[in-house]
């Protein structure tokens, strides 16, 4: 699909963004006030050669921003592809739509936003499907002030960027385990960035046993695929703090010997969703000119029950000193976690950023829609503002301190599950701090509860949402600029 800028221009559907209270910007056509409702999405057919007009409602006018526009975008690709064969060109009017809103939204904003949220709101994971969803749609032309393919090239450019790095990210996370699993993820990331500006390292099973990444030789004792960390290197600008991202990578977690139940577990393939944020933001860095450097670390098993899985009361020793106590076999996601952490500590990062499908207590706090962060308090700020921007949500929430009593083991230094229900979220990010250096600025993001859609909306489609690959490569972004105008300090 084409995407193009500039004037009015024909075609098959005409979009109208339509916020409530704004004046009539619909010609010819009288609106009810639910059309122009959050999420309202209406046809008006036209009759012969006539073109059909497409108005989606964005809500109340004073809370409209690139989040909304995106959101509609998607609305309004879903809608536009449901009518298998209906159209082949869609104009989309943004520059009377920015016009109304009377400068909350310039253009170029207008304009990034809504090719985002179209791109993202047209991913379908339908690649085992013997009949593919329709995507009939050969040109996208957003009508704007400023004429010429030209004017916004390099926004379009750098926008589908952002979408193919958060697609990427969907697609690992969509995949079943008979296809993605941990020695075919690594493979999948050798042939992703081999021709990328990114070293590619990835730690066997001899070379974690000589690092004593215990955590990921243990978890994956259950498993006929041999676990492995993953570690990308983007180094441009060397003489910048080294910035690391890390994610947790179970691609399939059965909770080992504390085996699941349902009748439905194959969401247990979101378990890497972490992994799969990190991926996506590095998919999209090594896309970019940043001047950065950047380290991502991706600590990859599975979690099955087998007689050679750990069980409970299994101990594992850390090179940190540390020994953990097995409480629980499905709490293995900090295990693994502590030796990326531990590596990256290693490698000399003075700011780390974790990111995993940790806990369901996160999603009894906060819902499905924001994520949990917990950290230092500046660094999270930063990364609260980025979500709101960016539509990746997340919440600062409190290490507290007296709650380290709930990682009490009787027969090690300390258990990988407290004894209650309650705070497992906290306490899942007070195990982590166990294992960071104490010269790195750390944030941990708990992202379990905004890993997945369970229906379509805006544009996120049922399945794998992509969380965290925006996020994270946002965050890199902003985390270079401030290194540049600190002049290679911390920031």
């Amino acid at each position: 699909m084409k995407i193009t800028t500039g004037f009015v221009q024909t075609a098959d559907v005409t979009v109208y963004l339509c916020p409530e209270n704004a004046g009539q910007p619909v010609p010819r056509l009288e609106l009810r006030p639910a059309m122009k409702a959050r999420g309202a999405v209406t046809w008006f057919y036209g009759r012969g050669e006539e073109a059909h007009v497409l108005v989606v409602g964005l809500g109340p006018e004073a809370k409209v921003n690139a989040e909304r526009v995106r959101e509609a975008a998607g609305n309004a690709a879903r809608a536009v592809h449901k009518e298998e064969g209906f159209a082949t060109t869609v104009s989309v009017m943004l520059e009377s739509f920015v016009r109304a809103l009377s400068g909350a939204l310039s253009e170029e904003e207008a304009v990034r936003a809504w090719t985002e949220g179209w791109l993202l709101g047209s991913y379908a994971f339908d690649k085992y499907k013997s009949r593919k969803e329709a995507r009939t749609v050969e040109r996208l032309h957003l009508v704007c002030a400023e004429a010429g393919e030209a004017s916004y090239e390099q926004v379009l450019q750098q926008t589908a960027i952002r979408a193919e790095g958060a697609m990427f990210a969907r697609d690992l996370c969509n995949e079943p385990p008979n296809v993605l699993h941990p020695e075919s993820l690594v493979e999948l990331v050798r042939e992703r960035f081999a021709e990328r500006p990114v070293d590619v390292r990835v730690y066997g099973e001899r070379e974690l046993a000589d690092l004593g990444m215990n955590g990921l030789l243990t978890v994956a004792q259950g498993s006929r695929y041999k676990p492995a960390l993953i570690e990308l290197t983007f180094c441009t600008d060397p003489s910048q703090p080294l910035l690391a991202l890390v994610g947790k990578g179970i691609t399939f977690d059965m909770g080992g010997m504390n085996v699941k139940s349902g009748r439905d577990i194959s969401d247990a393939r979101f378990d890497m969703g972490g992994a799969c944020a990190v991926l996506g933001a590095m998919d999209m860095i090594s896309r970019s000119e940043l001047q950065a450097n950047i380290v991502a670390l991706v600590a990859v098993a599975d979690n099955m029950p087998d007689a050679a899985a750990f069980v409970p009361s299994t101990v594992i020793a850390y090179p940190n000193g540390l020994s953990v106590q097995v409480g629980n076999t499905d709490a293995e996601g900090r295990l693994v976690l502590a030796d990326a952490l531990l590596h990256a500590g290693r490698l000399g990062a003075r700011e780390v950023v974790d990111i995993a499908t940790l806990t369901g207590n996160v999603g009894e706090a906060l819902g499905l829609g924001v994520a949990g962060a917990w950290g230092d308090r500046k660094l999270v700020e930063t990364l609260a503002g980025i979500g709101e921007h960016c539509g990746d949500r997340l919440w600062p929430m409190p290490l507290v301190d007296d709650y380290e009593e709930l990682l009490r083991s009787d027969y090690a230094d300390m258990n990988n599950i407290p004894p209650i229900s309650y705070g497992g979220a906290i306490v899942a990010a007070l195990f982590l701090r166990r294992f960071v250096a104490d010269a790195m600025r750390w944030v941990h993001i708990d992202m379990a509860n905004t890993v997945q859609a369970k229906a379509a909306r805006g544009y996120y489609p049922a399945g794998a949402t992509g969380y965290g690959a925006r996020l994270l490569a946002d965050f890199a972004v902003s985390r270079a600029e401030a290194n540049r105008n600190a002049g290679g300090g911390e920031g």
